[in-house]
């Protein structure tokens, strides 16, 4: 019964179905049509980037060092640390003049009764939900003082995501089945083990940091906390479930990959390969599952725990013979959202704000608010051919009064990259004339492998954006991920990880190697630097790759990778509070990258350096520092060895904090 052939790890790169079946044009046929291969170089293909905009989109920004010095007198964007070299080792390697140290573990205590962590496995379910949980990723640091208007660098709350679980972990000797059914307790367990992690911590006058034992700010959210459903899709018909038969509650957010801090000092866990954790074992699937790739099994078996207690049992969405308030038919339909957290209020309800649309969302990114004018935000679909979204709020953001009221009324558009660099964001608005045209025109149509009747209203939009996405014409990208603003400039970054389904008819000048294992990051400004505005401008920053790897602009390389740089599968991506952009990997533990990696970038100059290597077998995934950008937070998942205690016979993710030797700034 235990599922060998899923990877209890998450590590296979093909666990994401592809399900866009559309024809959409793939990103990789428009770029080849604005770009020309070029050499071969020691063994690595030189990509080829034809400039759009004379030396590129980093001529938009401001050269004036002075507006972004740091307090160091260095230029704020300049690389001051010597790049590490990549490792095999089971350990976090940092530069010369740099120390690391692991923090908040999985297991750690943290709320409740402070249960503590054992290494034999024998936590109960109770006690994972009063403890950090698995499987660390993306996470922010919020000041202590934040809503007085302040910014700390030595008190705050550290929030974070636990993704998905490793079981051999997590029990004391893996999971277990009797006469095909799970203890209740180790279902319990493993879905307190995901959500999200709030956690008080300060440092010392020594410099060493700290949980605040005790604090009410300590808090988990999980797999069964109960949340609102806002936005349109509140109330809909097809969210409707035994637990909530108005549609306007559900339990519980899943595999939470990256995030976004809101305006107003709120935290948003990004739902991702939520699909996983159902299992509809009818004779055919809603359009709402089939195009998210809900399987006839789940990942976990939640739903055959032992005690029958309507908890697990939502994890099967096989229609029953009643009504839909009879069973979890559409259970899976209220996940695949952006949650909003309050980390100030521990005894508020998280919120599932449905107008940022339903798929794989990777995280979310804030473009910088001004007074008067719409919130925008942008969020990635992470799987292989799936898009890149953009929401404009209709009311407008006023720092008085702002709250996440702000993010349930508003347009969702989905990205078009066009041939000769500029974009167009498609409004998936049944308002908007041209959507609705398309609505019309594909009526009675195969789109990929669904059959389209039509869409109700606006709230089934919503629900099913993927397919709606798929209707307006977007461009299907390799596994959007993380993306990141400049703060600098404005420009919008976005990694594009990989992707392995790529055939040989499909190679190009910017995915030259079928099977592409190596990704790129791309970028783009909108049109007047306006981030509400329906066109931008678009170019590559950097190609992934091994030595000799070349991004090309204007015919000179801007970018050649050499044994200081040399990357694979770009995933986490951020900005610090002065301008150097950070991109964390996930790709292959081969040779020649090894070990996955966190670099740091000058965007005006594309100099990147490596700074950070992960232990054995981990993903290295979410980054952030306190305002004084000198502590950085960076989260390692599923190591693979014993890791961070040699000593403790099981692996524990676990956050690794970042200082400077001498109390700079990092980076500089």
């Amino acid at each position: 019964m235990a599922k060998h052939h899923l990877d209890p790890q998450y590590l296979d790169p093909n666990y994401e179905p592809v399900v866009n079946r559309s024809g959409n044009t793939p990103f990789g046929d428009i770029l080849a049509a604005r770009m020309q291969r070029r050499t071969i170089m020691k063994g690595s293909v030189g990509a080829a980037l034809a400039g759009l905009m004379g030396a590129g989109l980093a001529g938009c920004g401001s050269d004036d060092d002075d507006d972004r010095a740091s307090s160091s007198g260095v230029a704020s964007t300049e690389l001051g640390f010597k790049a590490v070299p990549v490792s095999t080792e089971n350990r976090v390697v940092v530069p010369e003049g740099y120390s690391a140290v692991a923090f908040l573990p999985w297991g750690t205590p943290i709320t409740g009764a402070y249960p503590e962590y054992r290494p034999d496995g024998t936590n109960s379910g109770e006690d994972q939900e009063q403890q950090v949980g698995m499987h660390h990723d993306g996470m922010h640091f919020f000041p202590i003082d934040l809503k007085a208007g302040g910014n700390s660098s030595s008190e705050g709350l550290l929030v974070m995501n636990h993704e998905y679980i490793n079981q051999n972990a997590l029990h004391a000797t893996g999971p277990s089945y009797v006469n095909g059914l799970r203890p209740a307790d180790e279902v319990r367990k493993e879905i307190a083990a995901h959500g999200v992690s709030v956690v008080h911590i300060k440092r010392d006058s020594a410099g060493v940091w700290d949980l605040v034992h005790g604090s009410p700010f300590n808090r988990r959210i999980t797999g069964n906390t109960e949340m609102d459903i806002r936005g349109p899709l509140r109330g809909y018909h097809k969210l409707v479930t035994k637990f909530s038969p108005d549609a306007t509650e559900t339990r519980g957010t899943l595999n939470n990959c990256s995030m976004g801090p809101t305006p107003w000092g709120t935290y948003l866990a990004a739902e991702e390969n939520w699909h996983g954790y159902f299992a509809n074992k009818g004779a055919s699937q809603p359009r709402e599952q089939v195009r998210h790739g809900v399987g006839s099994e789940s990942r976990y078996d939640w739903e055959l725990a032992d005690s029958g207690a309507d908890a697990y049992v939502r994890f099967d969405i096989t229609p029953g013979s009643g009504s839909a308030a009879d069973d979890y038919r559409n259970e899976a339909n209220t996940y695949g959202f952006m949650v909003e957290i309050d980390p100030f209020n521990p005894q508020s309800k998280p919120q599932k704000r449905t107008a940022l649309g339903r798929f794989g969302h990777e995280g979310v990114i804030f473009a910088p608010v001004r007074e008067g004018e719409p919130v925008v935000c942008y969020s990635g679909d992470d799987s292989r051919f799936e898009y890149i979204y953009k929401f404009v709020s209709s009311q407008p953001y006023y720092a008085a009064t702002a709250g996440g009221y702000l993010l349930d009324e508003g347009t969702l558009y989905v990205a078009r990259f066009n041939d000769d660099g500029s974009g167009d964001w498609l409004s998936l608005d049944l308002e908007d004339p041209d959507f609705a045209a398309k609505v019309q025109a594909a009526m009675g149509t195969t789109v990929g492998d669904i059959v389209f009747e039509g869409f109700e209203n606006q709230a089934d939009v919503l629900l099913n954006t993927r397919l709606a996405a798929d209707i307006a014409g977007a461009t299907p990208m390799d596994r959007p991920e993380w993306g990141a603003i400049d703060p600098n400039t404005g420009e919008v970054y976005f990694t594009l990880t990989n992707n392995s389904q790529r055939t040989e008819d499909q190679v190009n000048a910017a995915n030259p190697v079928a099977n592409n294992q190596t990704g790129h990051i791309i970028r783009w400004q909108e049109a007047g630097n306006d981030h509400a505005a329906t066109g931008f401008q678009w170019d590559i920053f950097v190609f992934a790759g091994t030595q000799g790897t070349e991004t090309v602009v204007d015919g000179e390389a801007v970018v050649t990778l050499d044994d200081d740089n040399i990357f694979n599968s770009p995933d986490g991506l951020w900005f610090d509070y002065n301008g150097r952009l950070w991109i964390q990997t996930d790709g292959s533990d081969d040779a020649p990258y090894q070990n996955n990696m966190m670099l740091a970038a000058n965007p005006e100059t594309r100099e990147i350096k490596r700074f950070f290597v992960g232990p054995t077998g981990c993903e290295v995934t979410g980054v952030v520092s306190t305002p004084d950008v000198r502590t950085l937070f960076v989260n390692i998942q599923h190591p693979a060895g014993n890791w961070p205690d040699a000593s403790d016979p099981r692996p524990r993710d676990a956050t690794v904090i970042v200082t400077r030797d001498d109390g700079g700034i990092i980076g500089a």
